[in-house]
């Protein structure tokens, strides 16, 4: 129930969420290890026992400190088939956490404008910078399924079991938000 409230919250505080009522969206909770496929306020589908970075989530996400970043992305690529059998990207580092970084000192103006103009031209944002890249919502592939369900143990980003990531796959496109929190 206090996920679903928090949903509700997060849903009226985000317009861009709430007005598309009919869209596809994204939430991931950090804390109950949960990813919900919602439909403006429905819930779709919850996908439980999922592994995020080995060490928790952050706004503050440095590359190499294996921590999920926490803020609203977008699906901006997929790569099927992938080292961890499917790989749906994020477009980490987007703004938000380019202009968090650039105020807390962590990255420069030039690194920053990088990132910016990639993001201005609709494309992927450079994933070499001192925030880090290539995170995403992937499955385990070759992985091992006990680890899975114990520890979370990815570099940064969302993973799921393979069957599971074959179910969330006909929810997720480019465009996609995912609200991580």
């Amino acid at each position: 129930m206090y996920s679903r409230l928090l949903v509700l919250i997060l849903c009226l505080l985000a317009p861009s969420l709430s007005s598309a009522h009919n869209h596809i969206w994204i939430n991931v909770d950090t804390k109950n290890l949960t990813l919900s496929v919602m439909k403006g306020l429905a819930i779709e589908a919850v996908f439980e026992n999922i592994a995020i970075g080995r060490f928790g989530a952050s706004k503050a996400r440095m590359m190499g400190d294996n921590r999920t970043p926490l803020g609203s992305f977008r699906i901006d690529r997929i790569k099927e088939p992938s080292r961890y059998y499917r790989f749906f990207g994020l477009d980490f580092p987007n703004r938000e956490a380019a202009d968090l970084a650039l105020s807390e000192n962590r990255i420069t103006k030039k690194t920053w404008q990088s990132i910016i103009h990639a993001i201005e031209a609709g494309r992927t944002p450079p994933q070499n910078t001192p925030l880090g890249g290539y995170l995403g919502i992937h499955g385990l592939g070759q992985g091992d399924h006990a680890v899975h369900g114990q520890l979370n143990w990815t570099n940064g980003c969302i993973a799921l079991t393979n069957a599971q990531i074959d179910q969330l796959s006909k929810w997720l496109k480019p465009g996609v938000m995912v609200e991580i929190w």
